[in-house]
């Protein structure tokens, strides 16, 4: 279990590379994103954020509107179809190619397509551009120089 975790967490913070993605991977990946819905992105995204939100310097920042462990089984009956069912002969062989690191590359694909996904949704995009009148314009533009 410790290995699922380990591949899970880092696909979805981006810990490999994709430069170095090997054919089988990207092969899974996009077998990934074929075969998942919206719906599904965001319920992956929802998985990372009760995850995160778990931390204790987050917990203040977070409001849940349901529990940990429903998200985590919705997560997981949805990461079990994909690879299981959806997608079982490019797991194999992402599995034969590279191994953990080969599925952490494939689900990193679907985790930037959640990211995505959310980032379009003008009321986060309002709320990232707020650290625009935050950001120090005079410094920053003398790096362009």
């Amino acid at each position: 279990m410790k290995f699922i975790r380990l591949v899970l967490v880092g696909a979805f913070l981006g810990a490999s590379a994709l430069s170095q993605a090997s054919p089988q991977a990207e092969a899974l990946g996009q077998c990934l994103a074929e075969n998942t819905s919206g719906k599904d992105r965001k319920d992956l995204a929802r998985w990372v954020y009760v995850a995160m939100s778990a931390h204790p310097e987050m917990k203040a920042l977070a409001t849940q509107t349901g529990n940990a462990d429903e998200v985590s089984r919705v997560a997981g009956a949805l990461f079990t179809r994909l690879l299981a069912d959806n997608c079982p002969a490019q797991t194999r062989a992402a599995m034969q190619a590279g191994g953990p690191v080969a599925i952490q590359t494939a689900f990193t694909t679907l985790g930037q397509l959640a990211m995505q996904e959310l980032m379009s949704n003008k009321d986060v995009a309002a709320t990232l551009g707020q650290l625009e009148r935050h950001l120090d314009r005079a410094k920053l533009e003398a790096l362009a120089r």
